[in-house]
């Protein structure tokens, strides 16, 4: 009798282990990413789709070297396998925008086989406005919005794309010299926020984007019928005035807007609470004990965005989505 119950405990066993084992008997598909900091975005999309019939594997796109990039997980011997059970996840940069006017563009835009992020980089869902207030919250565990970021975005968004829609022309004329993509960024930066008056940069920042516009408007008097075309393509595409920012160099918009907005907000904000811990506190000890704490808890904005996901409401985000979703319903 005891040798039968043992028997039976040891079944039990072994057949819960196998349970234990990861993804046992599901479909792998591989997708290749461009970067380690790829990984994280890439994993977090994906895992809303795994289920008992299949789950993804994300890694870089080489097993015996360092090499990464877009063209690496593209333009190597991996492209030439691309299919239902290996795929290529990369950053759009302008190549969406840039639709069949190139080879990588052509190949982004038709394959199945690859995923894109749409908006220019993963970059630019981390600075997605609606969830900027949450990340600001997040970092100084202080829940008062100083700026409407929302509207900070659609303004900053509003004053590019002038700009923005000649600098997608001339990577379409593959004119890399006539406007290059960092004097565009140059334009389009922030200076000094005050957040008592953010419209002041954005004032700033309009008057260099309006020189500019008129500047290549003489110059390029020819490509005005041109430059009209494309704005109708780009609402097409989903590229409004409005949100310009999505399509901008992702670093770009990264360090030299929304961090250059978000880290003095943050700044005051936890200044407020450190104020507010000190006009509470009964004595110097409690306040000191108490400001420790607070610090402790707190993160940087920088981290903060690139950790949180608020972007999945993002319309662009909803495109990935689909994407997926229409890969896995072919494949099924």
């Amino acid at each position: 009798m005891g040798k039968r119950l043992s028997d039976n405990l040891c079944s039990l066993y072994l057949g819960a282990a196998n349970k234990l084992k990861p993804k046992k008997a599901k479909k792998k598909i591989i997708a290749y990413v461009e970067s380690y900091d790829d990984i994280a975005f890439w994993r977090s999309v994906f895992a809303d789709f795994e289920d008992e019939h299949c789950y993804f594997e994300v890694m870089l796109p080489s097993k015996k070297n360092l090499q990464k990039g877009k063209k690496s997980v593209l333009m190597n011997d991996l492209g030439a396998r691309l299919g239902v059970n290996m795929v290529a996840c990369v950053d759009s940069d302008y190549d969406y925008l840039l639709q069949q006017t190139t080879s990588t563009s052509r190949q982004i835009n038709n394959s199945r086989f690859v995923f894109q992020t749409y908006a220019y980089a993963i970059e630019n869902y981390q600075c997605y406005a609606g969830a900027l207030h949450e990340a600001c919250v997040m970092a100084t565990l202080n829940d008062h919005q100083l700026v409407d970021y929302e509207g900070f975005m659609r303004m900053y968004s509003q004053i590019a794309y002038p700009l923005f829609v000649w600098s997608v022309w001339f990577y379409r004329k593959r004119d890399l010299n006539g406007f290059p993509l960092m004097e565009f960024c140059s334009y389009v930066r922030l200076d000094h926020v005050n957040i008592r008056r953010p419209e002041e940069c954005l004032a700033q920042m309009a008057k260099r984007v309006n020189n500019k516009v008129k500047n290549l408007e003489k110059r390029y008097a020819h490509a005005l019928n041109e430059i009209e075309s494309l704005k109708a393509e780009f609402e097409y595409l989903g590229v409004t005035p409005e949100t310009t920012y999505m399509f901008i160099q992702g670093h770009h918009i990264m360090e030299s807007v929304t961090l250059k907005l978000l880290g003095p907000v943050c700044t005051t904000l936890r200044r407020e609470r450190e104020t507010e811990i000190k006009a509470l506190a009964m004595h110097n000890t409690q306040y000191r004990n108490e400001l420790t704490c607070y610090e402790r808890s707190l993160l940087g904005i920088d981290v903060v965005l690139r950790k949180q996901d608020g972007y999945k409401e993002s319309p662009l985000y909803k495109k990935i989505e689909n994407d997926i979703r229409e890969f896995l319903k072919r494949m099924g």
